[in-house]
């Protein structure tokens, strides 16, 4: 069976790769629009956060015996722990300055953790096996879909989505919107303003390390894993509009699925199509799709 020329398994297998890097991309992009929607904070350090995330996976399994579950739990508590770690010592005494020293603090950050990581472990990628749960896959007709894929994109669609009714839909969510919106208001309801902050930073590192949770049985588990990535997720945050959060989920999907589409049509184009809708996207609507003009 064949849809426009293409043979249906070619064209279903590769969106199925599509909306699996969409929901990385959805998932990474949320974590920076979080951060910097609440905190104003350009967190280049996203990409080697994601990257802790799928090395402490690993080497809780090849070190410990940990296996995947245990480490899905545990390792977003782990990576976010550290990123209050940064938050109270570093990043506290930059929100009253201008967006760029955060970003060339976390840059910097991100230089540090990935040399440290490779100076461990070399540039040479460790593979993590696919949990026993989901191994195997199953025939849709059309295409094989592999179990652990199609876990992939649900955690990923679930922990978004999750993420977005927390913050738009929640007491939490309002007093973390508005404590960075008016501290002085909030702070004088009793409400502890810096703690929302910290928590904010904290849970927006612990979705990176999700990801590379999700990510360490599909990639190379290697230092370099997140530098690849992060500036397709920053492509992904500015087209759907910075600090939005529904923007980056929505946007990371379809990016996602457009990429795989690229890449079956025309696939030279597959690589840099994200960057190209970037730059149409900011010069018709500068704030992005979903940004606030």
């Amino acid at each position: 069976m064949e849809i426009f020329g293409i043979p249906s398994a070619l064209l279903g297998s590769q969106l199925l790769i599509g909306l699996i890097n969409g929901s990385f991309y959805a998932i990474l992009s949320l974590g920076l629009a979080i951060i910097f929607g609440l905190l104003n904070i350009i967190n280049f350090a996203h990409g080697a956060q994601y990257m802790m995330g799928a090395f402490i996976a690993w080497l809780a399994l090849t070190k410990f015996g940990i296996n995947y579950w245990v480490a899905l739990i545990a390792t977003p508590i782990i990576v976010g722990a550290f990123g209050v770690f940064l938050e109270r010592t570093m990043l506290r005494k930059l929100y009253k300055l201008d967006h760029l020293y955060g970003l060339l603090l976390t840059f910097g950050i991100a230089l540090i953790i990935e040399g440290i990581f490779r100076d461990q472990f070399g540039i040479s990628g460790q593979s993590y096996d696919v949990p026993e749960l989901l191994a195997g896959g199953v025939s849709l007709g059309f295409m094989f879909l592999p179990i652990y894929r199609g876990w992939i994109i649900v955690a990923a669609l679930t922990v978004c989505f999750g993420t977005w009714f927390m913050i738009e839909k929640t007491k939490l969510g309002a007093y973390l919107r508005a404590g960075t919106e008016n501290p002085q208001m909030v702070q004088a309801l009793g409400i502890n303003v810096p703690l929302l902050i910290t928590f904010t930073y904290g849970y927006g590192v612990a979705l990176a390390a999700f990801a590379g949770v999700l990510a360490a049985p599909v990639f190379q588990v290697n230092p370099l894993m997140g530098s690849h990535l992060i500036i397709v997720v920053f492509a992904v945050v500015v087209i759907g509009g910075m600090g939005s959060i529904m923007g980056s989920i929505v946007t990371g999907l379809g990016l996602g699925l457009i990429e795989g589409l690229t890449k079956v049509f025309y696939p030279e184009a597959s690589s840099v199509i994200v960057f190209v809708i970037m730059v149409i996207v900011l010069l018709v609507r500068p704030a992005g799709l979903f940004g606030r003009t």
